[in-house]
């Protein structure tokens, strides 16, 4: 039998097809979004990915906290929350 790559990757799995795009949460923010995002993401709570950043940080010398800097300038925002400065402009 001679496996290719299209019947190899025929699972229902097409990543074109797939909506879900990893962002920064707007509504589930406790200080960047990271955590809220990434939880949305995988479909977890919040509570657990904060946890992970806080025992990662801690058992690695900071490195947790400079991947969660480095996930806040490349993760966009999911822009569902507007500012206050956009909802008072005329």
């Amino acid at each position: 039998m001679v496996v290719t790559a299209s019947s190899r990757h025929s699972g229902g799995m097409n990543p074109i097809a797939s909506s879900k795009t990893l962002t920064r949460s707007s509504t589930d923010r406790q200080v960047g979004g990271v955590c809220g995002g990434l939880a949305h993401y995988f479909g977890i709570d919040p509570v657990v990915t904060r946890v992970g950043f806080i025992v990662t940080t801690l058992f690695t010398g900071g490195a947790g906290a400079l991947a969660y800097l480095a996930m806040l300038v490349v993760m966009p925002s999911d822009d569902k929350h507007t500012a206050p400065s956009d909802a008072l402009s005329i």
